[in-house]
């Protein structure tokens, strides 16, 4: 029975060595030559003035998290809604549970503010 998982092991045993022997090869491979002007900071063209440390808002990242979830939820809705006279009620009601739980997230990310911009 194991036999039957070697080409598996094989597969993920490669999946993790392979990355580590590309960054080495780069590593290796890449230009060691830092000088003042490759390690300042470079932004539009102009050197930074003032304190480059900014904070931003977390309502951004909220918003990018709540976008994400409900990208996401497309993806899911689209083959769903291509195969629906052929799937049945099952997934239909597997459907409106994954809708409702999307709802009530939208709901508590409503309730506690992180929909407000300012």
């Amino acid at each position: 029975m194991q036999q039957d998982y070697a080409g598996i092991g094989i597969f993920f045993l490669i999946a993790a060595v392979f990355p580590m022997i590309v960054l080495a090869t780069a590593w290796l491979v890449r230009p060691k030559r830092p000088s003042p002007e490759k390690l300042s900071t470079y932004e539009c063209g102009l050197e930074t003035q003032g304190s480059t440390w900014v904070q931003f808002k977390i309502s951004y990242f909220l918003y990018a998290l709540i976008f994400v979830v409900f990208d996401v939820e497309t993806v899911f809705l689209y083959p769903w809604a291509v195969r629906f006279s052929s799937l049945g009620l099952f997934a239909f009601v597997e459907m409106v549970i994954f809708i409702a739980i999307l709802v009530i997230g939208l709901w508590y990310a409503w309730k506690e503010g992180a929909l407000e911009w300012m």
